[in-house]
């Protein structure tokens, strides 16, 4: 096959976050340009505000963009994998918003006339304008916003309308969905035929693992966040999609049986939007001193939270695949999710799977773990076992074929 010139998107960066969406475009960027030994790459990148990227490549050790870039280029040097293609990082300084607007309106710039590419990879449905002949392979992760819009704020929404997401993924070449659950969802509410539609899984990072309760830098991590106490965990970020609500009122009820007097509730996490009902729930509790919120974790500390944990409640109203349950399980902590959208999917039988309107439900689930110590581990056994299915090379390896595909259409 003729060497092609594959642009990634990486816009999606520029926001700081760790979501996971995010969580996918990095692990993309990680694997691609080393299984693959057909393609050059270019990481289109854009932010007015000056913002480090970190990327990293396979098992190597990470590349700072914005110091290992010279001239837009990332330079063979002792810390780049050999065996990866040629990788370059296109980085620009204009307003997202404004940019986002131009090709909403005026459908300029083409972004091939900037950066030429043959095929465009968008991990997410960030608007993009280019030529006639350039292939465009889109990764769809949910549509939880036509389902419940009542759960984004006004500004989400406006973005949402902003990105132009129907003739985004209506034009794309091939749709890349992380679940048959969103691609059936891309079916029927966007009218794109199956056929044009991939299902291939997101993977979780090998660092999410069992860490022994002996372990000096968790030891470490325990002390400075006085996490002492039998805690249930919430990893996520707050906002209504995640029934956080939810997990506080079931909370509530758990603490009344003196059994868990000791417990705390640990909701870690960003807040997204629409926040201030979580907040107030938490204050009006009985038991609002127990409640922690931890905020954001660095990425490299979560692995302790999950493993401190006693279990994960996760009874989201709506997720196209569902990181945070799977690196719950992962690091062996026994999984409380919702029965709703792709969950089921997703953990299947490896999770105590609950009605996301019942309190009740939680409750008994909650309190089932906690009492049973080998159903509990019956359930830590069964996630170990399910994590197997999700890989990130597996991903990277089918998304490639993909692009492999579109290719020999050219």
């Amino acid at each position: 096959m003729n060497l092609s010139r594959v642009l990634i998107d990486i816009r999606l960066l520029s926001s700081g976050k760790t979501t996971g969406i995010e969580e996918y475009t990095r692990q993309m960027v990680k694997h691609l340009p080393v299984i693959d030994r057909d393609n050059e790459y270019a990481l289109f990148y854009n932010s007015f505000k000056r913002r480090e990227i970190e990327l990293e490549w396979g098992d190597y050790p990470p590349i700072r963009a914005n110091r290992r870039i010279i001239g837009g280029h990332i330079h063979k040097n002792s810390e780049a994998p050999q065996n990866a293609r040629s990788v370059s990082v296109k980085k620009y300084s204009i307003p997202n918003k404004l940019f986002d607007a131009s090709m909403r309106f005026f459908g300029y710039p083409k972004i091939d006339a900037w950066i030429r590419t043959d095929l465009i990879f968008s991990p997410h449905f960030n608007i993009l304008s280019y030529s006639r002949g350039v292939k465009r392979v889109m990764t769809v992760h949910d549509l939880s916003f036509l389902h419940h819009p009542q759960f984004f704020s006004w500004r989400k929404r406006f973005w949402h309308w902003l990105q132009n997401y129907k003739e985004q993924i209506l034009r794309a070449d091939h749709l890349i969905a992380v679940s048959d659950y969103t691609k059936a969802d891309v079916v029927e509410l966007i009218g794109v035929p199956a056929e044009k539609i991939t299902r291939i899984y997101s993977g979780i990072d090998a660092s999410f693992r069992k860490i022994s309760l002996d372990d000096e830098e968790m030891q470490k991590y325990k002390r400075q966040h006085a996490m002492t106490r039998p805690f249930f965990l919430y990893m996520g970020v707050l906002e209504p999609r995640k029934n956080i609500v939810a997990i506080i009122r079931a909370f509530n009820a758990i603490k009344e049986d003196s059994r868990f007097r000791e417990f705390q509730l640990v909701l870690a996490g960003s807040a997204g939007w629409l926040y201030n009902e979580i907040f107030e729930e938490a204050r009006r509790s009985r038991w609002k001193t127990d409640i922690r919120f931890l905020g954001e974790i660095a990425p490299h500390d979560r692995v302790y939270t999950y493993n401190l944990a006693e279990a994960f409640i996760y009874p989201s109203f709506f997720e196209g695949f569902g990181f945070p349950p799977l690196e719950a399980q992962a690091c062996g902590i026994a999984v409380i999710a919702s029965n709703r959208s792709s969950l089921p999917e997703i953990l299947g039988s490896s999770a105590l799977l609950v009605d996301p309107w019942r309190i009740d439900d939680i409750v008994v689930a909650a309190k089932e773990i906690v009492l049973s110590p080998r159903f509990k581990e019956k359930m830590v056994q069964a996630g170990f076992q399910n994590i197997r299915r999700f890989d990130w090379k597996k991903t990277a390896t089918e998304t490639l074929e993909i692009f492999k595909i579109q290719n020999s259409r050219f």
